[in-house]
């Protein structure tokens, strides 16, 4: 090997040593693959654990959430808050290795996370100096445990959803909040994780702390206590809004992402996406102890709303529907012929039945009119508020489209009109329009 070689290489080495990452560190920890969907579209039973951590804030979040996820069947809520708090407390350390392997112990696919009511004040570093709060060193060593602390949910490859600081009365508490939200947000990001702003939510006209404001209805009331630090019931309730924002979504976005059409037959596809497989509701859902949910009056998937039986074979598979309409056309030689056409319409599987019958989408306009449809089909009309209030409530099954819509089927043709192939062609005896009057003579 020349010398010229053995330098080129040496160089290589030295850059790609520079250039790879450090194990564990926090640019590698949010390069983790996230898959398609911020939530896993196949949790376990098709139910979504929830649990919440944190302080005393995260407390009051839980309530909040109880209220606003209370009657999904999609969610479990753990109904008590795993406890974590006094980040700045010297057993940090050992606190967050107890947190890790409780985290490995629970069904957890949804992770919410509020911590930091305690952590406005100064500790100690790893010398063993007094950091002040909000200085440089005490910012880096703040850094440093968040993001000890955000590993801590990685084993589990859970959705997390971060909520950072309130604003709070007193203005020099204010300004270190903001300060850990910089920090929080930053971490949240590089882990992968979802920062949800509790900041902006709760300040006045003027971006100021004000324990007033509207709640979620509009109406102004007391949304902090006399502390200036925690949340009354409308407060907590308009806290876990903000994560009811970040949530819903990534719920819909996972179910559509489980119902796209899949390859392999039927049993292997039955296996992921079963289609008449019975929800069962999460315990911790008020509907969980109701009658359909008990399986005493079991609701039959695919079934119209009068009664009848759906056509497909019950597997929520469409058959082929092929059918045949006859044309009169004029032949060659002047002559009415009739010629037969015969209209295909191939099997349809049930994951791609699934897949149009959506119930849920990226965002509803204007009333959302629901019909069923027999054979497992669902027919959706979205009608928009402004204009006609009357066809606003107009069933879809009652609008002129549908049996073309479901069936295929060739609609009569009115005489005169372009779908009128019939020869020779027939009088119009709809039209309203009559003769011309000759006019008299004289």
């Amino acid at each position: 090997m020349s010398a010229f070689s053995r330098h080129l290489c040496c160089w290589l080495a030295v850059i790609f040593t520079a250039l790879a990452p450090v194990p564990g560190s926090p640019v590698q920890a949010g390069d983790d693959d996230q898959g398609l969907t911020f939530l896993t579209p196949f949790p376990d039973n098709e139910v979504y654990q929830v649990v919440v951590y944190g302080d005393r804030f995260a407390d009051g979040l839980l309530a909040g959430l109880l209220d606003a996820f209370g009657s999904d069947v999609r969610m479990n809520i753990q109904r008590q808050v795993t406890p974590f708090s006094g980040i700045g407390l010297n057993d940090f350390d050992a606190k967050v290795a107890n947190l890790e392997k409780t985290v490995a112990t629970q069904p957890l696919n949804i992770a919410i996370v509020m911590v930091g009511q305690d952590d406005r004040f100064s500790f100690r570093g790893a010398d063993g100096k007094r950091l002040p709060a909000g200085g440089e060193a005490w910012t880096a060593e703040y850094t440093r445990r968040i993001d000890r602390l955000m590993r801590a949910f990685k084993s589990k490859s859970a959705g997390v959803y971060w909520v950072g600081l309130p604003n709070v009365a007193r203005p020099d508490a204010n300004d270190l909040a903001q300060k850990m939200n910089d920090v929080i947000r930053e971490r949240a990001y590089l882990n992968g994780f979802k920062y949800i702003d509790a900041y902006q939510g709760f300040t006045d006209e003027n971006g100021a702390y004000s324990p007033y404001g509207p709640d979620l209805g509009g109406a102004i009331r007391l949304l902090r206590l006399r502390d200036g630090v925690n949340f009354t019931d409308a407060g907590n309730r308009k806290l876990a809004h903000f994560v009811e924002k970040e949530l819903r979504p990534d719920l819909i976005q996972a179910k559509a992402n489980r119902n796209l059409p899949l390859l392999g037959a039927e049993a292997e596809q039955a296996k992921i996406n079963p289609d008449n497989a019975v929800k069962t509701p999460a315990p911790s859902s008020p509907v969980a102890q109701s009658p359909e949910a008990s399986g005493r009056a079991p609701v039959v998937k695919g079934a119209s709303h009068d009664g009848s039986p759906p056509s497909g074979d019950g597997s929520g598979d469409q058959k082929a529907d092929n059918g045949r309409i006859t044309l009169k056309i004029a032949g060659p030689n002047g002559r009415e012929e009739t010629q037969t056409i015969e209209i295909v319409r191939p099997a349809i599987p049930a994951s791609v039945v699934a897949l149009m019958a959506r119930r849920e989408g990226s965002g509803q306009r204007g009333d959302l009119l629901v019909d069923q449809i027999a054979g497992g089909l669902t027919l959706m009309s979205s009608i928009s508020p402004a204009g006609n209030k009357d066809r606003g409530r107009l069933s879809p099954t009652l609008a002129p489209y549908f049996r073309l819509l479901v069936k295929g089927e060739r609609l009569q043709p009115k005489p005169g009109r372009a779908d009128d192939v019939t020869w020779p062609p027939k009088p119009d005896t709809t039209s309203q329009s009559k003769p011309a009057e000759t006019p008299g003579r004289g």
